[in-house]
């Protein structure tokens, strides 16, 4: 479930960035290429999640 909720707020976000960054560029809002610019995000996020461990640090 958490893949699916990763997934689904990248793709929010990133098509939410992608349409205000073309519209103030005056560019053409590509839908496809925020949908790959996403899946790419939440690929990142996921393994960024997998390599940072849980457990607190014992001493700084």
């Amino acid at each position: 479930m958490r893949f699916f909720w990763t997934f689904f707020w990248s793709l929010l976000l990133v098509e939410m960035l992608a349409y205000v960054v073309s519209s103030m560029t005056g560019a053409q809002f590509d839908y496809v290429s925020a949908a790959v610019i996403s899946v790419v995000v939440s690929i990142l996020i996921m393994v960024l999640a997998a390599v940072v461990p849980n457990q607190p640090a014992e001493k700084h």
